[in-house]
This record gives structure tokens, sequence and C-alpha cells, in this order.
């Protein structure tokens, strides 16, 4: 499912009286869960096979978070100038630009962000060690999201 069509679906449940969503294309299945505590929705994807083995009924299933809480490391953190598509290298099978553990001087390229088939190098505006790469190959970002510690 696309992650537009997700993010309206999030939208819809945060802003209208609706408690619980659930939707179905093709083989993936998305519920969202709009809890008390919380003023905007939190999402679940199932495969099918997991669909059909849960043996509750979906009133019943308690909500899970989509990612667990994490405390923020310590450094300075480089965060996504934009929406899109995290890549750490320039092309599949190249060598990742940085690795945790590597050397950088401001102005270094840590990562590539695809967006709209533009691909942008993001630099590191600070010198130091990559302690925490934060995303994975390939997932989506977005605008101000946490890519990379560096102390």
């Amino acid at each position: 499912m696309d992650l537009r069509k997700l993010k309206t679906l999030i939208d819809l449940v945060a802003e209208s009286d609706i408690a619980e969503l659930e939707v179905t294309e093709g083989e993936s299945k998305v519920r969202i869960v709009k809890t008390p505590a919380a003023s905007h929705g939190q999402m679940m994807m199932m495969q099918p096979q997991q669909a059909m083995m849960q043996s509750a009924p979906a009133a019943a299933t308690p909500a899970v978070p989509v990612a667990p809480v994490v405390d923020e490391p310590v450094g300075h953190v480089v965060k996504s100038p934009m929406v899109g598509t995290f890549y750490r290298s320039s092309a599949p099978g190249t060598p990742a630009y940085v690795e945790v553990g590597a050397l950088v001087k401001e102005g270094d390229t840590l990562c590539i962000i695809e967006a709209m088939k533009l691909l942008n190098e993001i630099d590191t505006d600070v010198g130091g060690v990559v302690t925490h790469i934060l995303v994975e190959n390939g997932q989506p970002v977005e605008f101000g999201q946490p890519l990379f510690v560096v102390a």
C-alpha cells in the first residue's frame, strides 16, 4: 500500500470520531486504531497469513505501536531535510558512504535521499565519528527525521 494513502488514512482517523479503521488492498491489510491517550492513529500492517492466524476478534486485539520508543543517542543528530527514500550508497552493490565508527568531516556525504526521481546527497554539518545510523537502506524518511548521530 502506498505511503501517501496510509498517511491520508491515519489523518482521517485522527481528525474524525472514528475509533478504528481496517482496510484491505490486495494482499496487504492495514488496521489503524485511535487510542484515547494519543491524538493520532496507530498503524499495524499484517501479511494475509498473519491476519488469518489471529484467533481473537479485531476489537479485542490491543493496539501495537509501529516502532518502539527509542531514547535519542548522545551527539549531533543529522536530520532529513526532505521527504523521500533513504539510501546509504550511490548505487546498489556499491559500498555505503559511511559506516558506524567512520570519521567524517564537515561537508562529507553521509547518504542519498531520493525524492521525485532526484537523488539528493545529504552532507554532515559537523565533523566527528558516526556513532549511530538510525535508518535502514531503502526506508522512506520524513522531513526532520533523525538519520545519523555524529559525536
